[in-house]
């Protein structure tokens, strides 16, 4: 008898050890599917008001030469090919763009583990798992490489377009903030998978077996003394690390200039494929320039919306040039190439975009506050002033450096055209070229029976 109790005793205490175990594992779950079901829950918030905010511009179509735009997104966008204009920098960001992406391939595990209390769910692929699994080691290590590469171009070598006026304490805070959240998150891979290979050598329960992984097994011998309690605390702190990390940054990108990393795919898509400096018409005053060599009068629409000339503000903009802002790397490859900020002028292609968006970003939140129908009493004028928008040459530079195919000479007219057609604030040269324009027929101040002398000499009749 004495003998059956002893048995029952030590049967429930075992079962009572199992039933705490599976309990915990499965409190661990239930936590991660909450907090993955937020992170997704919050990202999506916050990508409906940013698709709400570009669908304030004025709506173009875009539908041309689809295989053209796919070849552009492969070349561009993928192929990182417009990063090479500058190949130390751009041979880096491949670094870290490849790299991120492969190494998050891991998150589909992760993802499997946590949500079904599993530890290393695709293991059962055998040999090829630590070879995956090494694989993406090796591009943590060179996303760890750019990343402080680029920390110290910022904050040691200070590369001058990082420090220019616009690049105040937030956008410095940003890139920085995000360089070193992905140093972390990276490290975390390797010390996790240190402690994970040491737990399968001492036979640990839950850690079973899938082989060694090459570049965490450098930090084993800073790992191998540390107790058994201690090592699983740090494995299951690096995992936790990593989950929660990538959830936070998931959504910190939205509010950052990091939001590139989703939006440019898009953004290159919907370039302007015909050449940089092909102006858009704009077809009111085509209709009424074709209405004055025909001698026909346009016919009337009454239910036509009263025309605005240019741009006052965003949503005066088309949705593409929003998109633009929302996609800007502030990388200041424009402002670095563009002639005008060289010779010591005002303007700065990278503010532009930058102050578009924070306009748009002030504008989305006072309609959140009060309402579609609200309007205050700023503009873009507000944040941008005349002196920057007609100090642009219109040469293209900036649109032709741009990695993500931002068209920011095409925004700078929509202003000007503002400025000139609303306004009538055109700076005082501009004005005087418009008025020979209009009483000579040419830009200079002859009379209409003199404007052609100059070509006298030059036996065009002939």
């Amino acid at each position: 008898m004495l003998y059956d109790d002893k048995f029952l005793f030590w049967h429930l205490i075992f079962r009572y050890d199992f039933y705490l175990t599976y309990i915990k594992a499965m409190m661990y779950s239930i936590l991660f599917i909450v907090l993955l079901a937020g992170a997704i829950a919050f990202f999506t918030w916050n990508i409906k008001k940013i698709s709400r905010n570009i669908k304030l511009g004025r709506d173009i179509e875009i539908k041309d030469n689809r295989n053209k735009r796919w070849r552009l997104v492969f070349k561009v966008a993928i192929g990182q090919s417009k990063m090479m204009g500058l190949p130390i920098s751009g041979i880096l960001h491949i670094f870290v763009y490849a790299g991120f992406i492969l190494v998050n391939l891991e998150m589909l595990e992760i993802m499997v583990d946590g949500i079904a209390g599993t530890h290393r769910a695709f293991s059962f692929f055998g040999f090829l798992y630590p070879v995956a699994i090494s694989a993406f080691e090796f591009f943590a290590l060179l996303v760890i490489i750019g990343c402080l590469v680029f920390l110290a171009r910022r904050n040691v070598l200070r590369v001058n377009r990082f420090w220019k006026p616009e690049m105040k304490w937030w956008p410095r805070l940003d890139a920085n903030l995000i360089l070193i959240t992905e140093v972390v998150l990276m490290t975390s891979i390797f010390f996790m998978n240190a402690s994970d290979a040491i737990l399968q050598g001492r036979g640990v329960e839950h850690y079973e077996k899938v082989g060694s992984f090459f570049l965490s097994s450098f930090f084993i011998p800073m790992l191998i003394n540390l107790p058994t309690e201690t090592l699983i605390f740090t494995e299951r702190l690096c995992w936790w690390l990593h989950v929660v990390g990538v959830m936070i940054f998931l959504n910190y990108i939205p509010y950052s200039k990091h939001f590139h990393v989703f939006l440019s795919f898009v953004n290159v898509f919907y370039s302007k494929l015909e050449s940089a400096g092909k102006l858009a018409n704009m077809p009111s005053i085509s209709k009424e320039v074709k209405s004055m060599l025909t001698g026909e009068e346009p016919p009337m629409d009454e239910d036509a919306e009263e025309v605005a000339f240019g741009a006052q503000d965003v949503k005066q903009l088309t949705w593409k040039h929003l998109m633009d802002a929302y996609t800007c790397t502030e990388c200041g490859r424009c402002t670095r190439v563009c002639p005008a900020n060289i010779t010591g002028k005002k303007l700065s292609p990278r503010k532009i975009m930058m102050d578009v968006r924070d306009r748009l970003e002030f504008t989305g939140k006072n309609i959140d506050k009060y309402g579609s129908d609200y309007t205050d009493d700023k503009s873009l004028f507000d944040y941008i002033t005349a002196e920057e928008l007609w100090a642009c040459t219109t040469c293209n530079a900036c649109t032709n450096a741009c990695p993500v195919n931002i068209d920011q000479v095409s925004l700078i007219l929509e202003l000007r055209r503002y400025i000139v057609m609303e306004q009538a604030a055109a700076p005082g040269e501009l004005n005087a070229i418009f008025s020979n324009i209009e009483n000579n027929g040419a830009p200079w101040q002859f009379s209409q029976e003199d404007r052609m002398l100059w070509a006298e000499d030059l036996y065009l009749n002939q």
